[in-house]
């Protein structure tokens, strides 16, 4: 085949694109030009991935594996579909999600039109996730092998007409497995170390970000405990997220969570762990991969949260909302991030939360650590 790699300049990627060389493919790289270097990155004080340095890196493989590289401007899209509703998420008291919007709306569809302009029929991406056919020819998701690694809760906005363009050939490797084959192929990034952050957001201050996109700036706010209770005060509602324990900025000698974000009142609800327990949860802008919304009913485990285990639960949906009833109550279940929900390792698909369900009341006495 003649494929297309997505070339972020880090290890993954720069693996998939060897492994699909290695296998036969004629190798086209490709990498996208999200946003210009901050200055911390400029002084050397933080790195990420996706950063303008990374693309002498994709260079720098592709000129060692001896294929075509390109780049391509996505920096304005990625600003109107990823960095601008970060900040409105938080404005509204949201808690957003932005490597899903990244994935729904630049790294797949934009790629897969600028292959079909190079007469390309699949994009090759580093993602940690597999794909089968089930027995009616639908694409089907699934978790990597490596549960430490699998980023497919960050894929579940995939439909079919992009699945079945798509490959992951890192999907059944382990972390190890993938530093051995950069070294095997003699990649030069082959020990450049993997980044956590968010990719715009590579110090992790949120606040500034959020500041410097919007016009306006969020003004000051009450604090209020759940019992009524005036705290302080904060300084912006963008600030908070549901379950956040440090820089509440206030003291009443007990341990306090954000347990809410009213953003029309600008006004931040805080209180005891307890407080954040959910039975479930309301989702909208669902995307079902297999096409149609799973049966009534239908017993899987959801995800609140990337590094979230999984719940047993139901899920009923009716197109692209759906109810998710947890079988054990769950903490912090925030607005704006995303449910996916899976059978087995499979995903069957997701939403984003609208808002918490109230979990059953606790029986008898029960303390903090049990909750």
């Amino acid at each position: 085949m003649r494929v297309m790699v997505a070339m972020s300049g880090g290890v993954d990627s720069s693996v998939a694109a060897g492994l699909m060389l290695e296998a036969g493919h004629e190798v086209v790289g490709v990498t996208m030009k999200l946003r210009d270097t901050t200055a911390e990155e400029r002084a050397g004080r933080s790195a990420s991935c996706c950063s303008p340095d990374d693309l002498m890196d994709a260079r720098r493989v592709c000129d060692t594996l001896g294929i075509a590289h390109y780049v391509v401007d996505y920096r304005e899209l990625f600003r109107q579909t990823v960095i601008e509703p970060f900040a409105a998420d938080y404005l509204a008291g949201r808690t957003p999600n932005p490597c899903v919007r990244c994935n729904d709306h630049v790294k797949f569809a934009p790629l897969i039109e600028r292959a079909d302009m190079l007469g390309i029929d699949t994009v090759v991406t580093g993602h940690y996730a597999r794909l089968d056919t089930d027995a009616s020819g639908r694409r089907r998701l699934r978790a990597a092998v490596d549960a430490h690694k699998d980023q497919s809760y960050f894929l579940f906005g995939l439909d079919q007409s992009i699945l079945k363009r798509v490959m992951f050939p890192l999907g059944g490797m382990d972390k190890d497995a993938v530093r051995a084959a950069a070294h095997t192929l003699g990649l030069p990034v082959a020990d450049k170390p993997d980044s956590e952050d968010i990719c715009f957001v590579p110090d992790g201050n949120y606040a500034r970000v959020v500041e410097q996109t919007v016009a306006e700036v969020p003004s000051a706010g009450p604090i209020e405990h759940i019992d009524g209770r005036t705290l302080g005060e904060h300084g912006g509602v963008h600030r908070f997220t549901v379950g956040q324990r440090k820089g509440l900025g206030v003291a009443t000698g007990e341990r306090l969570y954000v347990i809410g974000v009213d953003a029309p009142r600008g006004a931040v609800t805080v209180g005891p762990r307890a407080a954040l327990r959910a039975g479930g949860l309301r989702a909208s802008g669902c995307n079902w991969i297999a096409g149609a919304p799973p049966p009534p009913g239908q017993r899987a485990q959801i995800r609140i949260r990337y590094r979230h285990r999984g719940v047993a639960g139901e899920v009923m949906a009716d197109g692209e909302r759906a109810l998710m009833r947890f079988d054990a109550p769950q903490i912090a279940v925030a607005p704006g991030q995303a449910a996916v929900v899976y059978d087995g390792d499979v995903v069957l698909g997701g939403g984003w939360i609208e808002r918490a369900l109230a979990a059953p009341p606790v029986e008898g006495p029960r303390t903090e650590a049990a909750s």
